[in-house]
This record gives structure tokens, C-alpha cells and sequence, in this order.
């Protein structure tokens, strides 16, 4: 407990009243000073003050106040001579958890009122920090529903599950975001991103990369213009200089092809209808968006077998730990998705299947945020 009293008797009738019970004061560790100044280095390390209204460098509601100002969730009791009623409201109304007059006050009372103002600013800082969460639990949430959109995908021959997961702390939503978009002529139009960092900053930035690729496919830009158009915008919304990687597969109405951009970020994992697991060719790697281009993005071609999938994905499921110091890495993620992903059953299911593996050789929840696209073909007679 910290005492803020000028005069030495008043200071001596608290330390009395404590001292008047043994059981209480030897739980208390009293620290006495005289001026608001001295008060100011300790009032942010005693569970309670004891102020007093009238001091040497401060008088009135002054140091109530600024003991408030520079320790926020300190709690605070008034003490003091000036047993008026206008006083004891204003110095509640001002941030005091109690305001006691000294001709009026004996130990068990003092006693019992530090204890209840220290549980009442625990209540109101508990309370503060969940209605903080709250907002912040809203925010995230409008921030989401920007990043997962609703896939425009109208062929009933293609399935598509989609998996997002936030980070280890859960509060704060990344950059990672993805979409697809089925066109008139049949062509698919998928894209993944990730946008370096954490936060409002980088999730609104996400939102706002997401909407802005899919109003350029939509409005029929080639292929090829389409990142460069999106690495625009991204130079023009962004706050600080933040970049991100992003992955852009354009299938062929046929489905027998396809054709990848890659600007900075890992390429996806083909399964070809029973053949292993591999990853689509990543020499046409160029830099992230938000990095200055030297030359054009270059498109890589492949060809798609029948009953093909495509494992589109962002660096948090593969940065993870298999081991006591050892990194999962994108190899054996690929392994684990082969095992998990190929064959019949519920690909929403066998996406959550992949995270939790990636999760439990993790030893715990993965720090960065995970998004999965996996657009499968099916054949002919399997489940829709």
C-alpha cells in the first residue's frame, strides 16, 4: 500500500490503525511518502493508494488525477480531511475506487475498503479487457468474411474445399487470403495470397487484394495483366511498405490444363489421379507483389490428368516443427497431404485432417495463419 500524506500524524494514525490488527498488517507492506512527486515512481507497483486531497505540490483533485493518468489500473482511496459529499463524488466520478473522511475512519474500515477498491479495479480491468476483445473479436470477424470469400464456381464436375485457420494467438487475423472464380467461357480463375506481417493492417490490406483480383477477373483483364494490376493496387492501399506473395492458377475449360503465376510464393501440389504427390514447376518464380518487377511475370503450362487435384496453400502449413528443432518444410507437408487428401471421402474433412497432423507434430497450434485451396476434378459416377 502506498500512503500519499503530508502531515506525520495522520501518516502515524494509519500506520496505528493497521497495526491495531496484527492478522491484516502483516499482509500489508506500507510505503509513506509526502509529496505527489515522490508518489509518481511507486504508483504503478502497490496494489492500493491511500491519497490525500491536500498536498505540498498539489491540491484538490489535481493528484488524483495524475496518479491515474500515469498508472491507469492502479486502485486508488481517498483519505482525507475535506468529509463533504460533493468532494467524495467528485473524487469517484474522477477515478477513485473509494473516498473515506479521516475523522470517520477506523482499521477494519480502512482495511476493508483497500480490499474492496483493489477487487473492484481488478472487475473493471477485467472487464474493460473483455469488452476490448469483443470489439476486437468483431473487427476480426468483419475482417473475415473479407478474406473467406464465397467461391463463384458453378461446375459441378470440380469440387472445392477451403480451409482457414488464425495463427497461435487467434486475436490477431494475418493476410492470407484466397479466391476462385469460375468465368462464362468455364475457365477457373484461383488465387492464394499472403501478405507479410499481422494484424488490422495487413487483413484489411488482404481484403482489399482479394476484392480487388476478383473484380479484374470478373471484368475479363488477361491472365497475365491480372497480378500486375492487383501489384498496383497493393503499392497504393498499403500503409507501410508491406508486400506479399500470391499464387494465380487459371485452368482450362477443358481441365486438361492449366496455367500458373507464381510472384514470390510457393507453388501448389498437383495429384495426378493416383501417381505421387508433386509440385508444379516453380522456375517462373517471380518476386512478391509490392517488389518492383524487372521484366514481365512469366506463365508456367501444365497438363492436368484426369482426376487431378490441386493443393493450393500459404507458408504456415509448412513452417511448423516436426521435431525437437527441426522444420516441417513443404517435402514432407506434401507427403502428409498425399496420405490425407487423395482417394475418396470428404476433402473439407481431409483438409482439417492435414492441419491437425501439422498441429500435433507442432506440438501445439501453428504460429502463422494457414489457408488451404483444394480444387479436386471429379469423375465421372463419384460422389457430388
Amino acid at each position: 500500500m502506498l500512503l500519499v500524506e503530508d502531515d506525520d500524524g495522520d501518516a502515524l494514525l494509519v500506520e496505528e490503525m493497521l497495526a491495531d490488527l496484527p492478522a491484516e498488517a502483516e499482509r500489508i507492506t506500507l510505503l509513506r511518502v509526502a509529496t505527489l512527486a515522490a508518489a509518481l515512481p511507486h504508483v504503478a507497483s502497490v496494489d492500493c493508494v491511500l491519497l490525500d486531497l491536500q498536498l505540498p505540490d498539489a491540491s484538490g483533485l489535481t493528484a488524483l488525477k495524475t496518479l491515474r493518468q500515469r498508472s491507469p489500473s492502479s486502485a486508488i482511496v481517498v483519505l482525507t480531511g475535506q468529509n463533504d459529499t460533493a468532494t467524495g463524488v467528485a473524487a469517484v466520478a474522477a477515478g477513485a475506487q473509494d473516498y473515506l473522511g479521516k475523522d470517520q475512519v477506523d482499521g477494519p474500515l480502512l482495511v476493508r475498503a483497500m480490499r474492496y477498491a483493489w477487487e473492484r479495479r481488478r472487475a473493471e480491468d477485467a472487464e474493460q479487457r473483455l469488452m476490448e476483445q469483443q470489439l476486437f473479436a468483431g473487427e476480426n470477424a468483419r475482417l473475415e468474411r473479407g478474406l473467406l470469400p464465397t467461391p463463384l464456381l458453378a461446375d459441378e464436375d470440380l469440387g472445392l474445399a477451403v480451409r482457414y485457420r488464425p495463427g497461435r494467438d487467434g486475436a490477431l487475423l494475418g493476410g492470407d487470403f484466397y479466391d476462385t472464380v469460375e468465368l462464362a467461357d468455364g475457365t477457373v480463375e484461383v488465387i492464394i495470397g499472403d501478405v507479410c506481417g499481422h494484424g488490422p493492417d495487413e487483413a484489411a490490406l488482404g481484403v482489399a487484394l482479394r476484392i480487388a483480383w476478383r473484380a479484374l477477373v470478373l471484368a475479363g483483364l488477361p491472365a497475365a495483366e491480372v497480378l500486375s494490376t492487383v501489384d498496383r493496387v497493393l503499392v497504393n492501399e498499403r500503409i507501410e511498405p508491406l508486400f506479399a506473395t500470391a499464387c494465380m492458377v487459371t485452368v482450362a475449360p477443358d481441365r486438361a490444363s492449366a496455367r500458373m503465376v507464381l510472384a514470390g510464393h510457393p507453388p501448389p501440389v498437383l495429384f495426378r489421379g493416383g501417381g505421387p504427390a508433386e509440385f508444379l514447376p516453380s522456375d517462373a518464380l517471380g518476386p512478391p507483389l509490392g517488389i518492383p518487377l524487372l521484366r514481365p511475370r512469366r506463365q508456367t503450362e501444365v497438363a492436368l490428368d484426369p482426376g487431378w487435384s490441386l493443393l493450393l496453400y500459404t507458408d504456415g502449413i509448412f513452417e511448423g516443427r516436426a521435431g525437437a528443432a527441426d522444420r516441417l518444410g513443404r517435402t514432407r507437408m506434401a507427403a502428409l497431404a498425399d496420405e490425407l487428401l487423395t482417394g475418396p471421402g470428404d476433402r473439407g474433412a481431409a483438409l482439417d485432417a492435414l492441419i491437425g497432423r501439422v498441429q500435433r507434430l507442432n506440438d501445439g497450434p501453428l504460429d502463422d495463419d494457414v489457408a488451404l485451396v483444394l480444387l479436386t476434378q471429379r469423375l465421372a459416377g463419384e460422389a457430388r
